[in-house]
């Protein structure tokens, strides 16, 4: 009986049954209460970024991650439209059995891949541009009116590495000088 007893209690230890989860991700926006040109129904409350360098950061990782799954998907595409393209015509087969040039086929697959993925990968950037653009368009950032707010957007956009920042000066005012991370 006392050995029933222990396996039991064993069984049903804090150590055994206690699940452990990962931490909580922070998060990017905050309650800020909300001003006259908010629509009152929404609450006293409304989302805001904290600064314009977490929005930048949070406009920038939104845009690299859609960018990372577009390219992703655009690798298995292209991969079978190559394979599709290079393959050996259907007609072949009926003039009589010859062996398949592989090494032919794989440079044809190749240069296929290659010029596939480099367009892919330009309409993958359109692509992620346009679907950051509106949400972080009209997001608050605390602190910033809505004329400074549109103005951000226009540069996040039009950006595309560091050198933008010097070129602009923005680096000069602090709002997105770590925000690349380059």
């Amino acid at each position: 009986m006392a050995d029933s007893e222990s396996n039991y209690i064993d069984e049903h230890s804090a150590a055994s049954t206690t699940i452990t989860f990962d931490r909580p991700i922070p998060l990017l926006r905050g309650p800020v209460r909300a001003g006259p040109p908010d629509d009152p129904s929404s609450g006293p409350y409304v989302l805001a970024f904290r600064d314009p360098r977490t929005w930048a950061n949070a406009y920038r990782a939104c845009e690299s991650k859609i960018i990372e799954q577009c390219e992703a998907g655009a690798r298995i595409g292209c991969a079978i439209s190559a394979s599709d393209k290079c393959k050996p015509p259907w007609w072949r087969a009926l003039i009589g059995p010859k062996a398949p040039d592989l090494k032919q086929r794989e440079q044809c697959e190749e240069r296929e891949m290659e010029g596939c993925l480099s367009a892919a990968k330009d309409k993958c950037v359109g692509f992620a541009k346009e679907k950051c653009l509106k949400p972080f368009r009209d997001a608050r950032i605390a602190g910033l009116h809505v004329k400074q707010a549109e103005r951000l957007v226009c540069w996040a956009t039009v950006m595309d590495r560091s050198t933008w920042l010097s070129l602009i000066g923005l680096d000069k005012l602090g709002y997105l000088g770590s925000a690349t991370g380059y």
